[in-house]
């Protein structure tokens, strides 16, 4: 049977950005519902509990400076954590591990660069946050890498640098103005390792948004919006409608385009096709004890590898047990085998934590994980690049996500996106009440 409900606003997907514009919506006076196709609200910032492990899809990290850490306390989400320390860091090439230089002492003392590397890394260094990264938008990594350090040593550093900071093995095509401005915040201000794993913040949003008044639907898929040339409602799998307004897609373009018709229907696809996914293969594991105590991170320097004991500073598992991640940045133009990915992510803990095999109590593999819906490209313009909220050619329809605005990456531009969409609601509304 076919049933009608109104509402103001329609926010589909309950990930971080869907819970915090429903949020920031419902606080502004809108009857707001959120519809998750999921059993439970989160997407990808859900955590696993296994055995008393608790596992992110893959390493997360909050940017102590960033815009979603931010938008996070405005909203009075309440999370706690540490910073990783720059000790107990190596850089792995061609098999072998080499201090991490991560101070003056380290970089003098490293095995990793020659002299006149590490001359050239010093002055990188000492200037790196006088960069400004806004006229190098338009600019490759790779590019600039060619341009701007001469030493090969040097160049793979900064490299390995720019992906641990952006997720991303993209050279020939990542902006190196988004990539800068990334790695600058990550050196002034460093990131957290949350203590009971992103799940903090997807439990504090729902919180929020319950206490807010938002009515949140898991489990109900929307199947098509309803609209013409303005949004009328939205159309579940089950063939019930809501009537409203305004919604706000929060998935990738490519599930917005699903839903609409029309000329958006057009835009949509045109977004589609200038994303390029960043993804990453994921090693994680949940071990009794650290056999090598002090082997806390790892960074890949020929080969695109990440290892991290994210418990080593948050609470993620038994007192005397251990969260490690280790990923494989994708580079989105080389296919791989999942099953030599997962063979190389062993064989880099085979290095750090030799006897890891011996005390692993859970492990969990994850061939293809989404980073991001969309990289952040020098043919785009950086960061300008990237669609803002305002879907063309259907009045009041919207998205946020990962892949939209020009602020920040990953959970940062998710999360404000989300803000930004709930901001040009209540003007648009605004606007029109004023007339």
């Amino acid at each position: 049977m076919r049933t009608t409900q109104p509402t103001d606003v329609a926010v589909i997907g309950g990930g971080l950005a869907g819970l915090a514009a429903a949020i920031f919506l419902a606080r502004a006076g809108r009857q707001v519902i959120l519809f998750e196709k999921a059993p439970e609200v989160g997407g990808r910032a859900m955590t696993q509990a296994k055995n008393g492990f608790l596992f992110n899809m893959g390493p997360h990290a909050l940017y102590r400076a960033g815009r979603g850490a931010q938008i996070l306390r405005e909203l009075d989400v309440q999370f706690t954590g540490n910073m990783p320390g720059a000790s107990g860091g190596y850089a792995v090439n061609h098999g072998m591990t080499h201090t991490l230089p991560a101070g003056f002492v380290s970089l003098l003392t490293t095995g990793l660069l020659s002299l006149p590397g590490k001359i050239e890394i010093a002055r990188l260094l000492g200037s790196i946050n006088k960069i400004d990264t806004r006229a190098l938008q338009h600019t490759t990594v790779r590019e600039w890498l060619d341009r701007t350090i001469r030493q090969p040593d040097a160049r793979q550093l900064v490299q390995a640098l720019f992906r641990v900071a952006t997720y991303t093995d993209d050279p020939e095509r990542q902006s190196v103005g988004a990539a800068l401005a990334q790695v600058q915040m990550a050196l002034t201000s460093n990131v957290l390792y949350l203590d009971g794993g992103w799940q903090v913040l997807v439990d504090g949003l729902r919180k929020a948004a319950q206490a807010a008044g938002v009515h949140i639907v898991t489990g109900e898929k929307v199947e098509a919006i309803e609209h013409d040339t303005a949004v009328h409602g939205v159309r579940l799998a089950d063939g019930s409608t809501w009537t409203t307004s305004v919604v706000i897609i929060t998935g990738s373009p490519a599930d917005a385009a699903v839903l609409v018709q029309s000329s958006a229907k057009t835009t949509l696809r045109e977004w589609t096709g200038a994303t390029i996914p960043v993804k990453a293969a994921c090693l994680d594991v949940g071990l009794a004890r650290l056999p090598r105590p002090r082997a806390l991170f790892a960074l890949g320097i020929d080969r695109p590898l990440y290892f991290s004991v994210h418990s080593a500073v948050a609470k993620l598992g038994p007192e005397d047990g251990a969260v490690i991640h280790t990923a494989k940045y994708l580079n989105p133009t080389t296919r791989t085998d999942p099953k030599a990915d997962e063979r190389e992510l062993e064989g880099l803990l085979d290095l750090v934590q030799p006897s890891w095999r011996e005390v692993v109590v859970e492990r969990r593999f994850l061939p293809s994980m989404l980073v991001s819906h969309a990289g952040v490209t020098a043919a785009a313009g950086g960061y300008a690049g990237r669609p803002g909220p305002v879907v063309p050619g259907v009045r009041n329809l919207y998205v946020a996500g990962d892949w939209v605005g020009p602020e920040g990456l990953l959970a940062d531009a998710s999360l404000a996106s989300a803000k930004r969409a709930a901001e040009l609601i209540v003007r648009s509304e605004e606007v029109l009440a004023a007339a």
